[in-house]
């Protein structure tokens, strides 16, 4: 199993970072979130986790052990794999997740792409003792942690991720305004903006402008 990767980043793209691993370029899937923390030409080190298939082997990174740790433990639900895993991470950090499974929140995980209401509840009850106690945030009077909120973060994220990509800063910013109307209708219906879905958006939007 690969660990972890180190290295120069060599190459960013909106799902994918190439980390040069002693001559060799390394693709790893990441989320929009790892991916905003990644410069090209900086020193990076990415937990992975190693998905062999009959036909491909493919590497996910996410930005520490305890991401990774989740990762693979959603997968130990009926109907995870590893794209819906990091869907689910793309959406939501660990311990916002971890408090979603213990507060019995289906809004939740139905704010991630390709759950539903039926997925959602046989994920409440699959992952109840799986993921643990939140490690980073307590729930408080209402239920409520600063863990749960971090997805409302998406425009940091998606500046992040912009600027990681090339694009110059006001670029990015012209991008982020292009999309928050999608990401505040996403709001007012109840769900979290999915940063991914907003990344492609804003991406479409600079081509268009180039």
């Amino acid at each position: 199993m690969i660990a972890f990767v180190s290295g120069p980043v060599a190459a960013l793209a909106p799902t994918t970072a190439v980390i040069e691993v002693g001559g060799i370029g390394m693709a790893v899937q990441c989320t929009p979130n790892t991916l905003s923390e990644l410069r090209i030409g900086k020193e990076a080190k990415l937990a992975t986790s190693l998905v062999v298939r009959e036909d491909s082997l493919t590497l996910y990174g996410f930005v520490d052990d305890d991401e990774r740790q989740v990762f693979e433990l959603l997968q130990t639900a009926s109907g995870v794999g590893p794209r819906l895993a990091q869907a689910m991470l793309a959406v939501h950090t660990p311990d916002a997740l971890r408090i979603a499974v213990a507060t019995g929140d289906e809004k939740a995980l139905i704010a991630v792409p390709g759950i539903g209401k039926k997925g959602a509840q046989k994920l409440l009850l699959e992952l109840k003792d799986r993921l643990g106690e939140p490690v980073g945030a307590h729930i408080g009077r209402q239920g409520v942690s600063t863990a749960a909120a971090a997805p409302m973060a998406w425009r940091d994220q998606l500046h992040g991720a912009l600027i990681g990509l090339g694009y110059a800063t006001r670029e990015a910013d012209e991008a982020v305004a292009a999309v928050t109307p999608q990401a505040e209708a996403a709001v007012a219906a109840g769900g979290t903006p999915q940063v991914g879905q907003l990344l492609k958006a804003a991406l479409q939007t600079l081509n268009r402008t180039r």
